[in-house]
């Protein structure tokens, strides 16, 4: 008793397509279906963003024990260039 029988979901579809009608039900499952598309290619997509992105990742983690003998030089002002404020 406790269980819904075969007869109750019957009762529960004609109830359902009665209110909302089939077109309506039929737009409802097609909206759901797209969303459940783009959901599951965004997915496939990102999975293979990140396949493609790891070895990229280890490029640019790399890449600054590559040039840490290059170090750029900046340029210093002549030593007394900046003392004495503006000479009149």
């Amino acid at each position: 008793m406790g269980a819904m029988s075969i007869w109750h979901w019957l009762i529960v579809l004609v109830v359902v397509l009665l209110v909302f009608g089939t077109k309506r039900l039929t737009g409802l499952g097609s909206d759901l279906g797209n969303a459940i598309k783009g959901f599951r290619t965004a997915m496939k997509e990102g999975e293979a963003e990140d396949q493609v992105g790891e070895p990229q990742k280890l490029e640019q983690a790399e890449a600054p024990k590559v040039n840490q003998g290059a170090q750029a030089t900046t340029a210093q002002p002549a030593a007394g260039a900046d003392k004495g404020g503006p000479k009149a």
